[in-house]
């Protein structure tokens, strides 16, 4: 059965989209971005944004995200896969990631969860994107590499989350496009 991802969750203060691959099984039953409880994503976030997101509620983790300038999305909008694994993916069909930057105006890097995710990502914004492209160790438990080293890897991402454009952040407005996966 095909499968079709979730929509983004950024605002026009996105400094940093993080970009995973395709929703595993967990988070497709639940409708929100890496619910499944043995993926890192949350704690190797927890430090860039400087705020503990392991215990909050999910609407209160994707604020805590959104406020910092970090979005989320995927680089596979549907596919067909049997179980959680990349490997798995089928009748991938690819995201508009060119469109989606142009339409957050502070938007200076987009960060890849995982290999498949860059690679796919990086096919689709060829080689002068006009933005970093980060690469990232998976946030799955599937993939191995201790805890301390992804995390080494993705405090890069604070990098882009502190600076702000030289006029400052922008405002939230009262028409934000911060949303929940449906």
């Amino acid at each position: 059965m095909t499968e079709q991802a979730f929509d983004p969750v950024a605002d026009a203060r996105c400094r940093v989209l993080v970009l995973g691959s395709f929703p595993g099984v967990r988070s497709l039953q639940e409708r929100r971005y890496y619910a499944h409880p043995r993926n890192q994503f949350w704690q190797l976030m927890s430090p860039v944004v400087g705020v503990d997101l392991v215990p909050l509620a999910y609407p209160d983790r994707l604020a805590a995200l959104v406020a910092r300038g970090i979005g989320l999305w995927d680089v596979v909008g549907t596919a067909r896969r049997a179980g959680s694994l990349d490997a798995a993916l089928r009748d991938v069909a690819p995201r508009d990631l060119r469109a989606l930057a142009g339409r957050l105006p502070l938007l200076a890097a987009m960060a890849f969860n995982g290999g498949a995710a860059f690679r796919i990502g990086q096919r689709q914004l060829g080689p002068e994107p006009g933005l970093a492209l980060v690469a990232l160790p998976s946030s799955s438990a599937a993939y191995t590499l201790p805890l301390a080293a992804k995390l080494a890897a993705w405090s890069r991402l604070a990098d882009w989350c502190q600076s702000s454009s030289p006029s400052g952040p922008s405002a939230p407005s009262s028409s934000s496009s911060l949303r929940s996966p449906r």
